[in-house]
């Protein structure tokens, strides 16, 4: 099962180096990885996600809160959260396919970046299912060149906040 594992983390070198190491050492996959400095410069959030089965979620929370530079840790997944991630997508087209390409991004609320004769440069944020469906529609009209994706960002809905 897909889990989203946010970490408050303090923000200094190798910090997240060890967090990767654990689940390097202990053979668990990160399938996306996002990290940054929330309001508190002192502290950075990491965002992953990766899959496993419950004890072996509870397995990895236990390890990571082990590692001194963990502040907090919790698994989203179990709790109402938003999520979003953002995609970049160049694409090739031939002239008889801009309309499907214009058409593709108005109703997936993607923007465009830049074009030029033959290509396409277009944007969206949304969750994982949102950003396969894009990537899914303009594979059916045109020929993906390049695609980045930013990975998860995360948050707990309500009142409840992860804190240092």
């Amino acid at each position: 099962m897909r889990h989203i594992i946010s970490i408050l983390l303090q923000n200094e070198a190798g910090a997240l180096a060890r967090v990767a190491s654990m689940f390097s050492s202990r053979g668990y996959n990160i399938d996306s990885l996002s990290v940054a400095p929330t309001q508190d410069q002192a502290v950075s959030r990491l965002t992953l996600v990766t899959s496993g089965s419950e004890a072996v979620i509870e397995q990895i929370i236990k390890q990571a809160r082990k590692l001194i530079d963990v502040v907090e840790i919790v698994d989203l997944s179990v709790v109402d959260h938003v999520e979003c991630e953002l995609v970049i997508v160049k694409v090739r087209l031939l002239p008889e396919q801009a309309n499907a390409f214009i058409h593709c991004v108005r109703d997936h609320h993607a923007i465009t970046l830049d074009g030029t004769d033959n290509t396409r440069t277009t944007q969206l944020a949304g969750t994982s299912a949102q950003i396969a469906a894009f990537i899914a529609a303009l594979s059916q009209f045109s020929n993906v060149m390049e695609l980045v994706r930013s990975g998860v960002a995360a948050v707990q809905i309500g009142q409840h906040v992860v804190s240092a």
